[in-house]
């Protein structure tokens, strides 16, 4: 199946000049996305991960699947203010602006082997910022998994460690 036939771009979006890639197409097509799953499992599965630590928001979408398939726990990396009780959180610079993202203290045993997850790979920024994140929460992160990457806008270069990938869109 080309998953790609049920990627939708939608120009100018979130702001003039950018190609928006959505997911959401994929999502409302059943057989599509069951075939997402499986490829993506089959990517992440390798690394034996004791967890994914999914990306928010579309990251969750795609990691809380697969961690069921593979019978193991998902953490969310959410932005500021969206998680109950204590957290531990990472401030980072953006193109655009700057942003902090958090996981729940504890929510996890120190040491736990994981797996970032989310839709899109572009400028590698948020990934980064995540990885370091994780690290610092007490996780060893083996590798990353993405749907999407955009490798002309060079993310890749920004994450330092194994990049998996089903879908590439060249400039």
């Amino acid at each position: 199946m080309n998953l790609k036939e049920h990627i939708r771009t939608v120009p100018d979006f979130p702001k003039e000049g950018i190609l928006f890639y959505d997911i959401g197409t994929l999502l409302a097509h059943g057989p599509a996305w069951k075939e997402t799953v499986e490829r993506m499992t089959a990517l992440i599965e390798p690394d034996k991960p004791d967890l994914l630590f999914a990306i928010e928001s579309r990251g969750f979408l795609v990691a809380a699947p697969i961690a069921a398939r593979l019978g193991i726990g998902m953490v969310m990396i959410r932005k500021k203010g969206k998680l109950p009780g204590a957290t531990c959180s990472y401030h980072y610079d953006l193109e655009y602006g700057s942003d902090t993202i958090e996981i729940q203290d504890g929510i996890f045993p120190k040491g736990s082997r994981g797996v970032l997850v989310d839709d899109l790979l572009a400028t590698g920024g948020t990934a980064h910022a995540a990885h370091h994140l994780a690290t610092e929460a007490g996780a060893t992160i083996t590798s990353a998994a993405f749907v999407i990457e955009l490798p002309f806008l060079g993310g890749r270069n920004k994450v330092s460690m194994p990049i998996h990938t089903l879908l590439s869109y060249d400039e």
